[in-house]
């Protein structure tokens, strides 16, 4: 029997790992731990085998006021949890990063590729991954999950922008582009995956195939019974738009993927798209 502790109660993410790891009842014992004040640091780590940190700041708005918060909860945070578990005898820690870290709108990444993250949400995150890496050692194994963009029944960010524009536009650019991007039970099942073979190291889990925004779009317009027509006359000016600093543009339309390694095929993209709505 497999003992692991989720750190941070009410996740999206924990939340959808604990329930399917639950399914397993004979192989896994699962706990929530709650992060939001300093009572954690009374909580024993020593009855674990796994500790899955999931704690952190992300979906609102960047500013002046708010800058601070993402390095104390998304970088110190994590690590003190790290150390604490490695203490305490954890054997495996794994942590939830982003894809942030690369502080890319558009490209493709590599294992190869440098981070260099570009709003404090991504620097803390790597801040993080690059000290808690540092710990990594036989006895205490690390494992960082760089996932794209996750969707899923409830989730949050960019996924329901774009419902929003599904359930209410009666139109939409016929556009191709590739995203990586992952269903939140493909993740989860990655999750169990690094568990069962005390994985340690960076890794990219995301959906076997790559993602099209407009394909996105339909699906969610499909199972809503909603109609868009979908329109290629403007394609040329999506294209220019991509060659400028223009993110918003570049978030919809642009095409950004990593490598295809640590692929997830549990969901495909039609039977996860029916899941998420």
């Amino acid at each position: 029997m497999i003992k692991i502790l989720i750190t941070g109660a009410n996740s999206y993410i924990g939340k959808n790992v604990e329930c399917w790891l639950s399914q397993f009842e004979n192989q896994y014992t699962i706990d929530t731990l709650d992060m939001l004040d300093e009572n954690w640091k009374n909580y024993n780590f020593r009855n674990y085998d796994v500790v899955f940190h999931v704690a952190g700041i992300a979906h609102r708005k960047e500013t002046k006021d708010n800058a601070e918060l993402y390095y104390r909860v998304n970088e110190r945070l994590a690590i003190d949890v790290a150390q604490r578990a490695k203490e305490q005898g954890v054997k495996q820690f794994i942590i939830l990063s982003s894809m942030s870290v690369y502080g890319l709108t558009v490209g493709h990444i590599t294992k190869q590729t440098v981070p260099k993250p570009n709003s404090n949400y991504g620097k803390s995150k790597y801040n993080a991954d690059k000290k808690i890496l540092d710990m990594s050692c036989d006895s205490f194994k690390v494992a960082i999950l760089r996932p794209p963009m996750v969707y899923g029944k409830g989730c949050k960010g960019n996924y329901q922008s774009l419902r929003s524009v599904a359930i209410k536009s009666p139109i939409f650019v016929d556009y191709h582009n590739e995203r990586s991007m992952i269903y939140v039970g493909n993740l989860a099942a990655f999750v169990k995956e690094v568990i069962e073979g005390d994985k340690y190291g960076v890794f990219f889990p995301q959906d076997a195939e790559y993602v099209s925004t407009s394909d996105m779009v339909r699906k969610i317009a499909e199972s809503n019974g909603k109609k868009i027509h979908y329109v290629s006359l403007m394609n040329w000016a999506i294209r220019l738009m991509l060659r400028m600093p223009i993110n918003v543009v570049k978030k919809v339309f642009g095409t950004l993927t990593y490598e295809k390694v640590d692929l997830v095929s549990l969901y495909d993209f039609d039977d996860a798209m029916k899941e998420t709505e």
